[in-house]
């Protein structure tokens, strides 16, 4: 497992942000009918949906993030309306200021750590130079302890460093919140419970809210304050 996580990092507390989503949609297939009605308000740096698969935990991630319009609603972050059916408003998924984390990290094989971590920062289509380095990529390196593998190659790197350097590249772009898609689904149950510990270290050093989607009950425990339950598209109760 990778060195525990220099002492502090790099951020400065901001005021408690609010998330604000009422959001429906219609998703119609040849072999399923779903109904994605969802509506909540949260200020906790760290909130979770937990449901089964197919519940619309996802759906509801790509709705924040952009990548999903709604039929209906909107959705608030802080003081910035990111998506008002009613007022016109759909903002662009690269201006929403939302970083989402896919389940496999989604890191450029092909790229070191550190050109992984600048490459949100980077215009345009060309990879940073392997050679050249940015200071906001620099000073996430240094906070996550990925010094030592900043040449390193993502088959090169253990799991944990992989999370840390998926966690670098989206704070990197000075998000407003993180989306988490079922972060330790594909992992095995020890891998997984170390790889939960180290998130949640990580998430008592920063100030930028969380948002995780999960099924596992043990990795909402781990990682949020807010937890909702979702079942077929709706909030169903707050999780006990």
């Amino acid at each position: 497992m990778s060195a525990p996580l220099p002492g502090s990092l790099p951020v400065t507390a901001p005021p408690a942000t609010t998330l604000q989503v009422e959001v429906s949609k219609r998703l119609d297939t040849a072999d399923r009918h779903f109904a994605l009605d969802i509506g909540f308000s949260s200020t906790s740096r760290r909130i979770a949906l937990f449901g089964p698969s197919g519940a619309g935990k996802t759906l509801t991630l790509r709705a924040i993030a952009g990548l999903l319009r709604p039929d209906r609603g909107r959705i608030v972050l802080g003081e910035r309306t990111l998506f008002d059916v009613a007022a016109g408003v759909d903002v662009r998924p690269q201006q929403r200021r939302v970083a989402y984390l896919f389940q496999d990290y989604a890191l450029f094989p092909h790229l070191t750590v550190a050109q992984n971590v600048a490459f949100g920062l980077a215009r345009g289509w060309r990879n940073p130079p392997r050679g050249k380095s940015h200071d906001d990529a620099e000073r996430w390196i240094d906070a996550f302890g990925l010094r030592e593998v900043r040449g390193h190659y993502p088959a090169e790197i253990s799991g944990g460093q992989k999370q840390r350097v998926a966690l670098a590249r989206a704070l990197a772009t000075r998000p407003d919140i993180v989306l988490l898609d079922e972060p330790f689904s594909a992992l095995d149950p020890a891998l997984r419970a170390r790889m939960r510990a180290e998130l949640r270290a990580l998430q008592t050093s920063l100030e930028v809210p969380m948002l995780v989607i999960s099924h596992d009950p043990d990795d909402v425990a781990a990682l949020a304050d807010h937890v909702m339950e979702i079942r077929d598209g709706r909030i169903y109760a707050p999780a006990a």
